[in-house]
């Protein structure tokens, strides 16, 4: 399970550093700031550039570099916590749910360190309302984590291994 998992971490961590790069050099959009894309009716999915110092929604967002230096490290233990868990992983789910959470995390890790912000940049509204700004990485965690939940709340309570005492 534990090669499953790491495989879609490292392919998440692909899509997201090759998204972002294709965001930030390619259309530019730090410079663009907001590219409208699909609306239909009142639903949109725009291109809007933000650099997020903090973690999910913005909370706990500093100017500091040490910040983001903590955020980071933050990150990279919960990280390594979850490969631990990976490899004791007791089905499929679980092990994919993981490496999703792993490569999104390691993702955002990538881009504290360079930009010293993590770069979102899609967009979804509706009705005139925003969803947060997130990106390929955001996407995976939110994923992976809801697949966890969905799995401890859905999985049939015979599928689990017991130890004995």
């Amino acid at each position: 399970m534990m090669r499953l998992g790491l495989i879609l971490a490292a392919v998440i961590l692909v899509a997201d550093q090759a998204s972002k790069w294709f965001m930030l050099e390619v259309l530019d959009l730090p410079e663009v700031r907001h590219i409208p894309l699909v609306a239909l009716g009142p639903f949109g999915f725009d291109l809007t550039m933000v650099w997020n110092r903090g973690v999910t929604f913005g909370m706990f967002a500093g100017d500091s570099p040490w910040t983001q230096v903590v955020l980071g490290a933050l990150a990279l233990v919960i990280a390594g916590f979850l490969l631990r868990w990976m490899a004791r992983a007791e089905n499929r789910t679980t092990a994919l749910a993981l490496g999703a959470v792993v490569g999104g995390a390691v993702g955002n890790v990538i881009d504290r360190i360079r930009f010293g912000a993590v770069a979102d940049f899609f967009d979804a509204h509706a009705w005139g309302w925003h969803w947060y700004v997130f990106n390929v990485a955001d996407a995976a965690i939110v994923l992976g984590v809801s697949a966890l939940v969905l799995d401890a709340l859905f999985r049939p309570s015979g599928s689990v291994k017991r130890s004995t005492p």
